[in-house]
């Protein structure tokens, strides 16, 4: 691997994995973009790269866009992980065979124990290279691929936590990171950055809760500034002080919602409510035109699961989080405890406080 500026692979070309992988081009990078199936990237292979509007404008060209994922991370530093959580699995298998010494997998972002889960999967595949795992505690754009090869970035959030697996090498990757984008910066460790997922408390109860709206409109309002009002604000706090107590029983200190929104947004607000209304970065995105989104399908069972189940283990109360949970088994016809990320399936189970921290520390 270079020594001099990192080279990246952008895998996911959905609205993130295009506002990232112009953004980085736009910044001087050598950038490829993969997606697993090319039908998604024919518009983009046939332009050469994405145009992009909003905080960041002008066409991004890209040196490799493919669906052949050993050709995508060949002699790549970096790999940005821009899919749904539910897919990162599929993906790590995918490209486990051609992992290489040096290379860094960072989830954007893990959600809620992508990190862990990534660590589990090459294990499970016998893989002996010094691969370095992150994650990050949220996704560093509001954006919206709005046509094929045209994407438009709302907001470039202030800071973004990145921590490593195990967590003395967090400064490794950030410094990394920080040459292409200063907004990285060092989480404590990965239980950090999994349990400060504000994801999992402002999607899955928001889109269940204007489930009739979504339906009758298919989604012609704004998601979080029209979608959010004091009554449904007040059961996203409920949730939040769950989610800060199972961080607590792991002597975790978790940011609450709104000091989240004044860290990436500057958004500030007696309560949960008037700080999301206050959020610039919000308005103009609408919400999704079905209740099949991956505010539920990834969210429920790849943030809130993990929650539920660590609070279980811990002996926290989550009874809020799991009637979101119970809610979105109703409406999509599943069971998201058998889908979601256990502590089981995490590698957690029976672990007492002082393993898991040493764990997540040391990577013993």
């Amino acid at each position: 691997m270079s020594s001099n500026l990192p080279t990246f692979c952008v895998l996911g070309a959905g609205h993130g994995g295009q506002a990232l992988a112009s953004h980085l081009s736009l910044l001087g990078f050598d950038v490829s973009l993969y997606n697993r199936t090319f039908a998604r990237i024919k518009p983009i292979s046939a332009l050469g790269g994405i145009n992009v509007e909003g905080e960041v404008k002008g066409f991004a060209k890209l040196s490799l866009i493919t669906s052949d994922i050993k050709e995508a991370i060949e002699g790549r530093e970096i790999l940005m992980v821009v899919v749904p959580a539910y897919a990162h699995r599929p993906l790590v298998e995918a490209m486990a065979p051609y992992l290489k010494d040096g290379q860094k997998i960072v989830l954007n972002p893990g959600r809620t124990g992508g990190a862990l889960e990534v660590r589990s999967i090459l294990k499970e595949k016998g893989v002996k290279r010094d691969i370095l795992i992150a994650e990050a505690q949220t996704f560093i754009y509001a954006s919206r691929s709005e046509n094929p090869g045209q994407v438009r970035i709302f907001r470039i959030k202030n800071a973004i936590p990145v921590a490593a697996l195990p967590a003395y090498r967090t400064t490794e990757i950030v410094g990394r990171l920080k040459l292409a984008l200063p907004q990285f910066i060092p989480g404590d460790n990965v239980l950090n950055t999994s349990l400060d997922n504000i994801g999992a408390i402002f999607h899955p109860a928001l889109t269940i809760l204007n489930a009739g709206r979504i339906e009758s409109t298919r989604g012609n309002f704004q998601y979080y500034i029209e979608g959010i009002t004091p009554s449904i604000a007040l059961i996203l706090e409920e949730m939040d002080k769950e989610r800060v107590a199972v961080a607590s029983a792991l002597g975790i200190r978790s940011l609450t919602a709104r000091e989240w929104l004044y860290i990436a947004y500057d958004a500030v607000g007696k309560t949960l409510y008037e700080a999301m209304q206050n959020n610039d970065g919000y308005k103009g995105i609408m919400a999704p035109p079905t209740l099949d989104t991956r505010y539920i399908e990834e969210d429920v069972p790849m943030s809130l699961v993990p929650i539920a189940s660590l609070g279980d283990m811990l002996g926290v109360p989550t009874p809020t989080i799991k009637a979101i949970i119970h809610l979105a088994n109703i409406v999509h016809k599943c069971n998201y405890w058998e889908k979601g990320r256990t502590v089981d399936k995490l590698g957690l189970a029976g672990l007492s406080v002082k393993e898991i921290i040493r764990l997540v520390m040391e990577g013993e």
